[in-house]
């Protein structure tokens, strides 16, 4: 028996090498033939003619005059301090007047209360005429004293007799003309019609 001989295996042709070196070989004939990229550029563009169209990406606009914008940047400045400067002389101006107010406000107050307390002496001093002054009517005789009465003004001696003591304004109304005596009488009952009862 006769031992098999083993099978020989084929040899390939070398495909896919031919091919990448076909590959490269076009691209080198394509940089020869169009150095400059022409055609290139009009592929991508056909297999571009369907999708978004790209567009440059902007560009930043140069100032044609870079000094006039700092000029401007520089009145606008000196245009703010100018308004900051007139605001503090306006604060500055408001706070004196505020003092001055203050100040005016307190030397008004202490005048009200030494005018205050200068009513409150003279309205003692006025009590303790007129206490002295009925004090001194009563001490009269009623005749000399009536005769004053009766040239007083009504309102007057009613207040005279309303303070002194019954008796001797008794004595004085006895001496007075009726119709005065009358007149002074209706002042004094006048004086507490208004008082209430209850």
């Amino acid at each position: 028996m006769t031992a098999a001989k083993p099978k020989r295996r084929r040899a390939r042709p070398p495909g896919a090498l031919i091919l990448i070196a076909g590959c490269f070989a076009a691209s080198a004939l394509l940089r020869v033939t169009d150095p400059s990229g022409s055609l290139a550029r009009a592929a991508a563009s056909i297999g571009d003619e369907d999708g978004p169209a790209v567009e440059a990406p902007a560009q930043c606009e140069m100032v044609d005059d870079p000094t006039g914008l700092l000029a401007t940047l520089r009145e606008r400045e000196r245009q703010l301090d100018a308004r900051a400067a007139e605001i503090a002389d306006r604060e500055r101006l408001l706070d004196v007047a505020e003092a001055k107010f203050k100040e005016q406000l307190e030397a008004l107050r202490t005048a009200e209360e030494k005018l205050a307390a200068t009513l409150a002496v003279a309205d003692e001093a006025a009590e303790a005429d007129v206490e002295r002054l009925v004090k001194v009517y009563e001490s009269m005789k009623p005749k000399d004293a009536s005769k004053i009465f009766e040239t007083m003004d009504i309102t007057f001696a009613a207040g005279f007799l309303a303070r002194m003591r019954q008796e001797a304004a008794a004595r004085i109304l006895g001496g007075m003309s009726a119709e005065r005596a009358y007149a002074v009488s209706a002042v004094i009952a006048g004086r507490n019609a208004s008082v209430p009862r209850e």
